[in-house]
């Protein structure tokens, strides 16, 4: 066991002294080793208690157990406890503790054997340092997740509501269009001729085929192809029916509470290692929605992001001396242009193409050029897409580990289709480790900002690359500075010594809208 570590039941803090024994052990900087900090971390907070540090069971076993080939195996500390011991493994459902027959909390000594068991596995694997950065980082955006949902992002409603009103006319009774969106309908309607639902895509399909024009689906994309007079107000139909969908007035019933925007984050929700929300969409704020987030009067939001973060990890684990260079620079594209005939705009398709795998219009002539001015760059993520093409497992840079490819993707690849099947997934791999290594240097980001934020700062969102910081006006420069710090830190954390830059660029401004 590590120095420094509390036990807690598999249930959250210990019983009966509750968050005061956690908020006075606290003092010297323990590493509090608990099941799920989504169980263990909110009653504290809720009590008014922040620990620094923890060792999230359920996290860390997903990330061995994937690194295992057991991608989609019950992670929890009780299911691991019961593979320990030869018994019947519980799935991941939750857990109801309100009801009758909920299982009793895991006892410490039961927490210590998992603990045990995973740290004897992580020294066990070819770079356990890695592992064990990852597993620490993991832990930390489980810890920053819970306070983020906690402290919420500043949220104006009566900013809001007056957005709504604006573009989409008032709150409509419940079950009805607001009136600039039945308008629209109305209008798409009259453009066929006859009653459509601009809701359904069977509806649409079928009107337009009557109308002499076949389309495969009701994608934007798709219909800005079309010319016919029911375009125009579909297209603007279906961007306003997303706005009142997922964050109308009974979207901001749900996740706005004293004037806080309070969404519920899933660490490590994808498979690259990237967050996801269990509700709330925090991921997916749109842009017209940022004048909605404003600071508190005589408080800042300090945001920043990472700028060409994928391309400046793909340099930093491939040890390209020439794209390492332009890495340094703070436009990566422009340093890049002069290998692409002085064009950015060639020179960030070739490195999107290289990491995403694209090869159609100018892929196909540039990325001869990725291969032959940054070899060890290009090498590297065609290592990974053959891996993948092969059925082979990938690893991010810390030791994140693609899932394994299906038995009815090996059962497709043997047949006609194989060759497509293998492309697809030699696409994902390809990405994957860059991808899940950007996601790494993000969460290093976030838990070494966290512990130089000053006083009353708060993390209060994350989306990706980008972070925002909600703090006293008179502390913004030194946040920022913050920011940058913790950006060094988290590139030498994860490449050590590296000529590759990794800027993050901090403005302070009362109303997100302004930041960008």
């Amino acid at each position: 066991m590590l120095a420094g570590e509390r036990l807690l039941p598999a249930g959250g803090p210990p019983r009966p002294a509750g968050p005061g024994a956690v908020s006075e052990l606290e003092a010297s900087r323990p590493r509090w080793v608990w099941a799920d900090t989504r169980e263990a971390y909110p009653p504290l907070l809720a009590a008014g208690v922040r620990v620094s540090r923890c060792h999230d069971l359920a996290l860390t076993e997903a990330l061995l157990l994937a690194y295992e080939g057991r991608h989609g195996e019950p992670r929890s500390a009780r299911a691991a406890h019961a593979r320990l011991h030869g018994r019947p493994v519980p799935d991941d459902a939750p857990e109801d503790p309100g009801t009758l027959f909920a299982p009793e909390p895991l006892p410490p000594e039961a927490v210590a054997e998992v603990l045990a068991d995973q740290l004897a596995r992580i020294a066990a694997l070819p770079d356990p340092g890695r592992f064990r950065l990852l597993a620490a980082a993991e832990s930390a955006g489980a810890l920053i997740a819970a306070e983020m949902s906690h402290d919420g992002m500043p949220w104006r409603r009566n900013v809001h509501d007056a957005l709504l009103a604006e573009m989409l006319g008032p709150r409509p009774v419940h079950g009805m269009r607001p009136a600039k969106l039945q308008a629209l309908a109305d209008r798409v309607s009259a453009a066929f001729g006859h009653p459509v639902n601009p809701d359904s895509v069977q509806q649409l399909v079928k009107a337009f085929k009557g109308a002499g024009v076949a389309i495969k689906s009701t994608r934007s994309w798709e219909l800005k192809q079309v010319g016919h007079p029911a375009v125009e107000p579909l297209l603007a139909y279906k961007e306003l029916a997303r706005l009142h969908s997922f964050h109308g007035w009974a979207w901001a019933d749900q996740w706005v509470r004293g004037g806080r925007f309070r969404p519920e984050y899933v660490v490590g929700g994808v498979v690259s290692g990237r967050w996801a929300t269990s509700g709330g969409g925090a991921l997916q704020i749109p842009k017209v929605l940022r004048r909605v987030v404003v600071a508190d009067d005589g408080w800042a939001l300090v945001v920043a992001d990472a700028a060409q973060l994928e391309p400046r990890v793909l340099a930093a684990m491939a040890g390209d001396a020439g794209l390492a260079a332009a890495a340094g620079e703070i436009d990566l594209y422009s340093a890049l242009a002069g290998s692409f005939g002085g064009q950015r705009d060639h020179a960030k398709i070739a490195m999107l193409s290289a990491m995403y795998g694209g090869t159609s219009g100018d892929a196909a002539r540039l990325l001869p050029v990725m291969r032959r001015r940054f070899p060890k760059a290009y090498q590297f993520v065609e290592d990974a897409a053959k891996a993948g093409e092969e059925g082979r497992l990938v690893r991010s840079w810390l030791g994140r580990t693609s899932p394994p490819p299906s038995a009815s993707w090996r059962e497709l690849v043997s047949g006609p289709e194989g060759g497509r099947a293998a492309r697809d997934r030699g696409r994902f791999t390809r990405n994957f480790v860059v991808q899940a290594t950007a996601a790494e240097w993000a969460l290093s980001l976030m838990g070494v900002l966290r512990g130089l934020l000053p006083g009353p700062a708060r993390l209060v969102f994350f989306q990706h690359d980008e972070v925002i910081v909600h703090c006293p006006l008179d502390l913004a420069e030194q946040v920022a500075n913050a920011v940058g710090a913790a950006a060094a830190e988290a590139t030498r954390l994860l490449f050590g010594a590296t000529p590759v830059r990794f800027p993050m660029e901090a403005v302070a401004v009362s109303c997100y809208a302004d930041a960008k």
